[in-house]
């Protein structure tokens, strides 16, 4: 290749009017140029550089599709070869097949630079004909790369390329490759082979049966085989197989896939089991039965000091149900130091009443226990409260005397004590003094631990801290005084005074005004002069403040007249595909408004179209103007986001409020599924909290198809 005339090509080009993740793409030819130099140092740092602006984690840009032809260019002159085959198979391989995304576009530069790639099949390295096969397959042209990948495989006799190419034929045609897996998977054939091809199999649908689970566990440990493949998606064959078994949702599934776990659990060789482990935690943030399923394997982990080491997170999702690992775990979590804590955390799930006295003997070097004993920082996630302990009482109550804690301990400690209740009235003085420290959590704690004779002191104390406390803790001391005492003159002015034109507690103002209703007419002129002013440029927070102000003057006023034009103002502004969540605040106070919020059932009708939304937008419209629901399909879209867990409990809450006549036999089943079914509706979020917050969506269906019979 001519590189001067190469490069007279590249400096042709627009760089500087095209973008990639940080910006102008003027930086790209200098890549090139590095990439051709004779510095192998300078075309390593080229290569991640590109890494990280033109597929910056998986995402690309503008910039990107008309940077492929030169990356392709460059590599078949034999410049940094596989490693640019890799990049343009990774640019290819999060591409659409259609449209005009930018990854559409990148996708369809690639395969546009299909005849220099396939032509490196067949190289004599056999990295370049991984890379090669990876990268056409990537690009999803499979009437053009499958037929080289078939020929080449009928002669390639290294087991890596093998692997490479069989993963290859199976992305492009799952069903296809199917009967050529099955073939591979004895144990005549290579390791690396025999595990792409299982992974072949389970991608091809067929069902799993007793071969498959034989070769499965002969290949166990199984993650070596697969460690340098290009195919990060399936680098842990055992917890991918798992997971596509547990979402193919049959019972033929379910139970070859925890037949499968079961047996890997309790295999001879530790780092199988470790394998396993990990696939186990897969299938209870999965699987609604899993946790019973996996109990009967947890007896032979809890034989080991050392599994049950290596098993924490998974004894932790089994809770109650992983009681053989109790002894074990009480061992392990009375020695020294992170070790202990994460044994101590993992006994808080398992056998909380075990894990109390243990907490309180070393409370301030337990950190991880601590934040799993209160449900981590947002409180609750762990489902269940954890259990009073005296003794750990007084160890909290020493600890907060001792004035050690700080931030998140303290704000945990105060969790933990306001979920005691009048059983930790003990600690008010101690709760009192932590006020500081956690500005936000200690006042609800106050209020819960409280005993009546000491609500008048207490509410004086928190009144003081409305006034000149800790600013971001005024509100919630002033919403504590009313609820011990029903006074609203502090919750008033603090309310009053947070109202400030753009400042950062404005929300949650508006929200303690619209709780006040008529009784905070005074803040009226507060809350208008609070709304912000510049349409058309607002933020999503103002936006979101916007909302709430409007609810609190409807609230308090009772007049649309205010209301209405600012909610709908929020919903002609808000963008659908970032500001999701405020669409749908604007729409519950529109639902508030009820019948004369009728202007905005045009814009919410507009959105029924959307994700996140729809649910509440259902809501107001039901509320507003029922007429204007076609009752079947509002149910038809509440079902979908909730199937999809696209804020699955209000269409839940909107399906209950449609009713009966909106339902047809299919919406009814479709219902039931969901309060039935295995599969997980809420499978995304904070760890700890997945399978608690399925569990109450599961109940909340139950009680929607009920209700709804």
């Amino acid at each position: 290749m001519d590189l001067t005339r190469f490069f007279a090509d590249v400096d042709a080009q627009p760089w500087a009017d095209l973008h990639h993740a940080y910006g102008s793409a003027a930086d790209i030819p200098g890549h090139l140029r590095a990439l051709a130099g004779e510095s192998e140092e300078a075309a390593s740092e080229a290569i991640s550089e590109l890494y990280g602006s033109i597929l910056h984690q998986g995402s690309v840009y503008g910039a990107t599709a008309h940077a492929v032809p030169y990356l392709a260019r460059l590599a078949a002159a034999g410049h940094r070869t596989e490693d640019l085959l890799v990049l343009l198979g990774g640019i290819a391989e999060g591409g659409a097949d259609e449209g005009d995304s930018d990854e559409a576009a990148c996708r369809t530069a690639v395969a546009g630079q299909l005849p220099l790639i396939l032509a490196r099949i067949d190289a004599e390295d056999p990295g370049l004909r991984r890379a090669a096969a990876w990268a056409a397959a990537m690009t999803g042209a499979a009437g053009q790369v499958l037929p080289a990948l078939r020929m080449r495989g009928k002669t390639e006799t290294d087991p890596r390329v093998r692997a490479e190419l069989l993963g290859a034929m199976a992305h492009l045609d799952p069903p296809g490759t199917a009967a050529e897996a099955t073939g591979a998977i004895g144990a005549h054939e290579p390791g690396e082979v025999r595990i792409v091809a299982l992974l072949a199999c389970v991608d091809g649908g067929l069902p799993w049966g007793a071969a498959h689970h034989a070769a499965m566990l002969s290949l166990l440990p199984a993650n070596d085989l697969v460690q340098d493949r290009l195919d990060l998606e399936r680098n842990e064959p055992l917890q991918y197989v798992v997971e596509e078994l547990l979402r193919r949702d049959t019972d033929a599934d379910r139970a070859a896939a925890y037949t499968l776990l079961d047996a890997a659990l309790r295999s001879a060789v530790p780092e199988a089991r470790a394998e396993a482990v990990w696939a186990a935690e897969t299938a209870c943030l999965l699987s609604r039965s899993a946790p019973e399923r996996l109990a009967g394997a947890v007896e032979a982990l809890a034989a080991d000091p050392a599994d049950v080491s290596s098993a924490y997170s998974l004894l932790a999702k089994l809770g109650g149900r992983a009681a053989a690992a109790v002894p074990v775990l009480a061992r392990l979590a009375g020695g020294e130091g992170d070790p202990a804590d994460r044994a101590l955390e993992a006994l808080v799930a398992v056998a909380p009443d075990r894990a109390a006295p243990l907490l309180a003997r070393d409370l301030e070097r337990r950190p991880r226990a601590l934040a799993a004993a209160c449900g981590s920082l947002g409180g609750g996630t762990s489902g269940t409260p954890f259990p009073y302990d005296a003794v750990l009482l007084d160890a909290i109550r020493a600890r907060l005397r001792g004035g050690g804690p700080g931030g998140n301990e303290t704000i945990r400690l105060a969790l933990l004590l306001g979920a005691w209740g009048s059983r930790a009235s003990a600690a008010l003085p101690e709760l009192r003094s932590a006020l500081p420290g956690a500005p936000r959590a200690v006042p609800k704690a106050l209020v819960a631990i409280c005993p009546p004779e000491h609500r008048e002191t207490t509410a004086e104390f928190l009144t003081a801290a409305a006034r000149t406390g800790p600013a971001d803790g005024r509100l919630p001391a002033a919403a504590a005084v009313r609820e011990l005492t029903g006074d609203t003159g502090p919750l008033l002015a603090a309310v009053a005074d947070r109202l400030t034109p753009g400042g950062p507690a404005v929300q949650e103002a508006a929200r303690l005004a619209a709780e006040l209703g008529p009784e905070a007419v005074g803040l009226v002129p507060a809350l208008r002069s609070a709304l912000s002013g510049s349409v058309g440029e607002r933020t999503s927070p103002q936006l979101d403040a916007d909302a709430e102000i409007a609810a609190a003057l409807w609230r308090i006023t009772g007049d649309p007249e205010e209301a209405v034009p600012v909610l709908a103002g929020v919903l002609a502004e808000a963008e659908p595909t970032w500001m999701r969540w405020t669409l749908g605040r604007a729409a519950r106070a529109a639902a508030l408004i009820g019948e004369a919020a009728r202007p905005l059932v045009p814009a919410l009708e507009g959105l029924l179209d959307g994700r996140v939304q729809v649910p509440p937008v259902v809501l107001a419209l039901h509320a507003i103007a029922p007429e204007h629901l076609d009752g079947p399909r509002a149910a038809a879209l509440l079902l979908e986001a909730a199937e999809r867990d696209d804020d699955a409990a209000t269409a839940l809450e909107a399906l209950v409020a449609l009713g009966p006549p909106a339902l047809t036999p299919d919406h009814r089943r479709r219902l039931t599924d969901l309060a039935e079914r295995d599969l997980r509706v809420r499978a995304s979020g904070l760890e700890p909290g997945i399978a608690p917050a399925d569990e109450r969506l599961r109940e909340q269906a139950r009680e929607a198809a009920r209700g709804l019979t």
